[in-house]
């Protein structure tokens, strides 16, 4: 709880500063979103303007600065979306269409997961979660704890509103039947992207046009208390979020960075006087489209 007061403490205050993340790979993507990293290597998804075309990208840090994309290993063939590592590093999770076998037609996106034994190796196959996890319908972003409860999105039909935030438990070795969060979280609403501590304290994700809202979707916070139960979710305020879209958080909680995707825009109140001045804005970082952005907590 008292890193949870502190977190939003440091969010609220006026030195907040938002800076980009990836300003010179971004040049060469339409749409970047969904980060994830683990030490001096990251993920995210790259997709072309109508969002129809994902594949996940792999990053290395040299120098204080993320260089030499490269599809990931298990990527590139299928729409792959929401990468997440876990906190190991053994183990990267991700949503996609692909088919679960060569017979399977269906199109509903599932969680999906690889493994490697070092970092040194090279990711496995793709694995699909299989049941209680995945269902008919489509399950996406995925965020997993220490003690291995998984926390990610879905449209069930036993959700509060049309996406939801669920939560299968680990126990005996075993993943149990998911189930919706509390109304702290869930509403009638959109719920979605969730982002969980390491020790399930604390939980960031995405809502769509609450009373409270900014303008579009936004990061709320919920804490949990020490019998387990959730917070009434907080926006997480105008040192974060935007009137654009703000979703896909993700925390180096080793270094207390907040990376998120945003859809901020620069481009909407612009006195243009040269063809430079058009083009410098419509490339510039904040042009409307997904970009990655980062805020030490």
């Amino acid at each position: 709880m008292l890193k949870y007061l502190l977190l939003l403490v440091c969010l609220n205050s006026n030195a907040q500063i938002i800076k980009p993340v990836l300003p010179n790979i971004s040049k060469d993507f339409r749409n970047i979103r969904d980060f994830t990293l683990y030490k001096d290597e990251a993920y995210f998804s790259a997709q072309n303007t109508l969002g129809n075309l994902s594949t996940i990208v792999r990053v290395r840090n040299e120098n204080q600065q993320w260089m030499h994309p490269e599809i990931a290993s298990f990527s590139g063939k299928y729409h792959d979306i929401e990468p997440f590592v876990s906190h190991d590093g053994l183990t990267l999770l991700f949503a996609s269409n692909r088919p679960k076998n060569k017979t399977d037609q269906s199109k509903d996106y599932d969680i999906w997961y690889v493994t490697r034994k070092t970092i040194q190796d090279q990711w496995s196959k793709p694995i699909n979660f299989g049941s209680p996890i995945n269902s008919e319908r489509n399950e996406f972003y995925p965020s997993l704890a220490t003690n291995g409860n998984l926390y990610f999105t879905a449209n069930n039909t036993n959700s509060k509103g049309k996406d939801d935030i669920y939560i299968s438990e680990y126990k005996n070795n075993k993943y149990q039947k998911p189930y919706s969060l509390s109304g702290s979280i869930n509403s009638i609403g959109d719920e979605y992207n969730a982002f969980i501590a390491p020790n399930e304290m604390y939980i960031i994700f995405g809502a769509y046009k609450r009373p409270d809202s900014m303008g579009s979707g936004d990061l709320y916070i919920s804490s949990k208390d020490k019998d387990g139960n959730w917070s009434p979710a907080e926006n997480m305020g105008d040192k974060v979020n935007s009137k654009y879209m703000d979703y896909c958080p993700y925390v180096d909680t080793k270094n207390n960075i907040l990376y998120f995707t945003s859809k901020r825009n620069r481009n909407d109140a612009s006195d243009f006087k040269t063809i430079q001045n058009l083009l410098d804005s419509y490339n510039g970082y904040e042009n409307g489209m997904s970009r990655i952005y980062k805020t030490n907590i």
